[in-house]
């Protein structure tokens, strides 16, 4: 007899509206998806974060409620929970609200626990997937993130400091040469990752990418050995989102492709 498991499921209320949780992927909007541009085309309310381009956001259509969540490193923004009961407000108002958040919503953009508590409250939500920076740096400076012979796993990760320490937790993991590392959110916590890497037994001679807005026409990236991660990114001062790609993949990087105008400029130091 097949097995069949018991499963509890939220009905959501058809007289709410709903909620849906969009990417809008690394900047330039010709990279949204094409539900994505339609979910934008016809919101009733849009609730955007800090890094989604003005071109992004005026996809929506007139009379649509445009709220400016913030959600960006080292600004003031909105917490977590007034997000939460601000969609929900909305959604009760029987609105179609499309929650745009940068890159994709489901790597590092929280989008299981709105998910979660917006379905607890019987709205019913969708998810529409977007581009993430890791895969656009790779489009933009031509170079792989897995590769054979060279990269056979891709790790994505989030570094923050905590005292000036790092999380001790699965570094073991990110040691071996075949293994790509996308770091996100690491600008600060870049020299510090580097050390952490090169104690655990990665190469210090490692090659690594440091990619500023990627994705946009003013994308620009530096490249440095593992050893030289901390002094390079202090050297660079990138004020824009940041992915740190390290592995042997980042030593195949070309000069920026160009995904709107003007033309992105060959970077210092790529090939």
């Amino acid at each position: 007899m097949p097995f069949q498991q018991e499963m509890t499921v939220m009905l959501h209320d058809p007289a709410l509206g709903e909620v849906l949780l969009v990417g809008a992927g690394p900047g330039s909007a010709d990279l949204l998806t094409l539900r994505a541009a339609r979910a934008i085309e016809s919101a009733g309310a849009l609730l955007y974060d800090a890094l989604v381009l003005d071109e992004v956001v005026d996809l929506a259509p007139r009379g649509c409620v445009r709220i400016r969540t913030g959600k960006r490193a080292g600004e003031a923004s909105m917490k977590q929970e007034t997000i939460n009961r601000l969609m929900l407000r909305l959604a009760r108002r029987g609105l179609k609200v499309v929650r745009l958040k940068g890159g994709d919503p489901s790597v590092f953009g929280r989008s299981g626990e709105e998910r979660a508590f917006l379905e607890a409250h019987g709205v019913k939500v969708e998810i529409v997937p977007g581009v993430t920076a890791a895969s656009a740096a790779a489009a933009q400076f031509a170079f792989p993130l897995t590769h054979r012979a060279e990269s056979r796993r891709l790790v994505l990760a989030t570094a923050r400091l905590t005292d000036g320490a790092l999380q001790t937790e699965g570094w073991d993991g990110l040691v071996s040469a075949d293994t790509t590392l996308a770091l996100y959110m690491g600008r600060d916590a870049a020299g510090a990752v580097a050390e952490r890497l090169i104690a655990e037994g990665r190469s210090p001679a490692t090659p690594c990418l440091i990619v500023e807005d990627a994705g946009r026409p003013a994308a620009q990236a530096r490249a440095a050995d593992l050893e030289a991660l901390g002094a390079a990114m202090a050297d660079m001062g990138p004020s824009g989102p940041v992915v740190v790609v390290i592995g042997a993949v980042t030593a195949q990087a070309k000069a920026a492709l160009s995904y709107a105008s003007p033309p992105a400029l060959r970077r210092p130091g790529l090939k």
